[in-house]
């Protein structure tokens, strides 16, 4: 990382969530294994600066193969388990048609956002501390047997709530990034 790709800031303190088990070793699948891919970055590497909230807050691309048959429905998540006051939701997309197949610049038209952990609609990127190491950004994609029925302005605490007993598959992908 150069200099550039760091902003000025007060210095934060990482999340308790280093260490726990069902952070750190997320299931990486479900049932017939949906897989979640991004062009920009791999699982497990640095998400490039222009995703960053200061940096372009651009939409990471992402795409996705082998939805279940079954699906009704597509949601996202971005979260962060390191942020100092806890999990931090950095995306959600309820509504997402199972034909659909990646994103690139935008949500699906028929997709709905929901409300991230900055009090806005849709997604801003990663805005860890100064200095705080990198960060964990785990994108999970569920596929779920039931429309959901979530609104604009759904949250994570929704999602997961709506989730729960209809999912039959999870793809997840890890980014990190530090400033």
């Amino acid at each position: 990382m150069t200099g550039a790709d760091r902003a000025a800031g007060p210095k934060g303190a990482r999340g308790t969530s280093r260490g726990d088990p069902t952070i750190d070793e997320p299931p990486r699948a479900l049932s017939d294994g949906l897989e979640l891919r991004s062009p920009a970055f791999n699982d497990g590497t640095l998400i490039p600066s222009r995703y960053s909230r200061q940096g372009g807050n651009q939409i990471p691309p992402l795409q996705w193969a082998h939805v279940p048959e079954g699906t009704e429905e597509l949601v996202l998540l971005c979260e962060d388990p390191d942020a100092p006051g806890g999990t931090f939701t950095h995306w959600v997309v309820a509504g997402i048609p199972p034909d659909v197949t990646e994103i690139e610049d935008a949500a699906p038209g028929s997709a709905v956002q929901g409300r991230n952990g900055f009090g806005d609609l849709g997604w801003d990127g990663p805005q860890p501390p100064v200095g705080d190491g990198a960060h964990r950004y785990y994108f999970r994609l569920y596929a779920v047997d039931r429309p959901l029925g979530l609104g604009e302005g759904a949250t994570a605490g929704d999602v997961h709530a709506a989730v729960a007993d209809h999912v039959l598959a999870t793809g997840t992908l890890v980014g990190l990034f530090a400033r």
